[in-house]
């Protein structure tokens, strides 16, 4: 069996036990859909990540960054924290709707985000309606559902029973996509893919580390699509590095690179997260 075979076999294969953030209805279950059609849930993002290193489910399926809200530190500390893979990646697009069971309402309810997302709509429409953060866009239409004083943002498929879309696509910004990864056990990372994820701790600072870290990628014509820093934990100042970039870990030049970059950290360490390719999920 071929490598990139191998790698769409296991990337839909459906009968995987797959968890990710619920409840469901939300954007991660959409995303996980696109995984495998035995979906959990649990409430954080680090249990779906520690849930998969403890080997209890397959795969995993965490947020990893939002083009307008930028990067989710809570998945990033998890990749960081536990021995895991990333064998997929899955961009959505975000179709924030308003749904409701009547056109007049005094509350809109969503996730923090969502409610950021879709700002100049609210101010613009419904100035003087009340903005209730809760802990999904799903618990915002469990919301609606149960109180016709209460209006939603959340995709309109969720639009069900009494519930209708009074508007869609009121975020801000059109352009609005969220990236997941889909995480496995360690034991499945792979060298196959055209992206590649790596989390990088020096345990050092001095001037010029972060330019040091990215030169062997640039002298390789090695394309960086993300550097992320996340405190380390261990003291302040004191940081770990995510880094993304457009080659494979099967690539000899992704090769030399790490092992310039291990040579670099020194007493540090370097974990490569895992190869894998993209899924563009409607």
């Amino acid at each position: 069996m071929s490598g990139a075979f191998y790698v769409l076999v296991r990337f839909f294969d459906y009968t995987m036990r797959t968890v990710t953030l619920g409840p469901a209805g939300s954007y991660s279950h959409r995303a996980a859909g696109a995984v495998s059609d035995d979906v959990s849930f649990r409430e954080t993002k680090t249990d779906v990540v520690a849930l998969v290193a403890s080997g209890e489910y397959e795969r995993g399926v965490v947020p990893i960054e939002n083009s307008i809200g930028g990067s989710v530190s809570e998945s990033l500390d998890a990749l960081a924290d536990y021995e895991v893979a990333v064998v997929g990646e899955i961009v959505t697009p975000i179709n924030h709707a308003l749904i409701a069971q009547e056109e007049t309402f005094h509350t809109v309810a969503s996730h923090p985000q969502a409610l950021a997302q879709c700002r100049e709509y609210l101010d613009e429409h419904y100035p003087d309606a009340e903005r209730e953060a809760v802990s999904s866009t799903t618990a915002g239409v469990e919301r609606a559902a149960g109180d016709d004083g209460v209006a939603a943002i959340a995709h309109p498929d969720n639009a069900e029973g009494d519930l209708r879309v009074l508007a869609e696509r009121i975020q801000d910004r059109a352009s609005n996509e969220t990236r997941f990864f889909v995480v496995a056990p360690a034991d499945e990372r792979s060298e196959s893919g055209g992206k590649s994820s790596f989390v990088v701790y020096p345990d050092s600072d001095y001037p010029g580390l972060l330019l040091r870290l990215l030169e062997p990628f640039s002298e390789r014509d090695i394309n960086l699509t993300r550097v992320e820093s996340r405190p380390s934990g261990e003291r302040l100042g004191d940081y770990v590095f995510h880094i993304d970039v457009a080659a494979g870990l099967y690539e000899e030049r992704t090769q030399a690179a790490l092992a310039e970059i291990e040579d670099i950290v020194g007493d540090g360490w370097v974990k490569p997260l895992g190869s894998y390719d993209t899924r563009h999920v409607a």
